[in-house]
């Protein structure tokens, strides 16, 4: 199947977010059905990182649309987002969660003590089930040949799509910019951001 074209990407992230789920995210022979996402205004969000402008960490967020943003957090994990809007503005939508309708050995093997359902469900275990690290960041989402890439998928109802609060930030906490589709056992639990104590 043909990759999104880079024309979808090159439009507001609060549309491409909601227009992301249903769309399948191929990465070697997985694929995953797109079933929660998080979008991210850049210089406009306190919340991206690309809120303070570049940085060697963040550079593939203010180039073309249609690009990957992989980084690593917590020091264990990674988390990918598709790039969106024109160059320059940095805007992007982190993928949160999905099922996983092909490949499903292949995740069974990475992730050998989880169920089914919990395979793709939150960021990290998204990338781990698609087995997506930093030699992905900056990957071009629309070609044929790349080894991620997102596709057309069934198209989501719009009474089926849900928005709330982004999980766990604690800046513009109370813009509903996470979307996720009603019902779907595999969308992650919210969890607020928690302050961490100072002793």
């Amino acid at each position: 199947m043909s990759p999104v074209a880079r024309g979808f990407y090159d439009r507001p992230v609060l549309e491409v977010a909601h227009d992301l789920l249903g769309c399948v995210v191929h990465a070697g022979d997985v694929r995953l059905r797109l079933t929660e996402v998080e979008a991210y205004d850049g210089e406009n969000d306190p919340a991206s990182h690309a809120f303070r402008g570049p940085t060697p960490r963040n550079a593939v967020m203010f180039g073309p649309p249609g690009h990957a943003y992989v980084y690593f957090t917590y020091g264990m994990h990674y988390c990918v987002n598709v790039v969106c809007g024109p160059v320059g503005k940095a805007a992007a939508v982190l993928l949160r969660a999905g099922e996983v309708i092909a490949g499903e050995e292949r995740v069974a093997d990475r992730r050998p003590a989880a169920r089914p359902r919990d395979y793709a469900r939150g960021p990290a275990r998204l990338c781990v089930a698609l087995g997506i690290d930093r030699e992905l960041d900056g990957t071009d989402l629309t070609r044929r040949r790349s080894p991620l890439r997102l596709e057309p998928g069934e198209p989501v109802p719009p009474a089926a799509v849900m928005t709330g609060p982004r999980v766990g930030v604690s800046s513009a906490a109370d813009r509903p910019w996470r979307y996720w589709i009603a019902g779907d056992p595999t969308v992650s639990s919210y969890r607020p951001h928690v302050p961490k104590r100072r002793r």
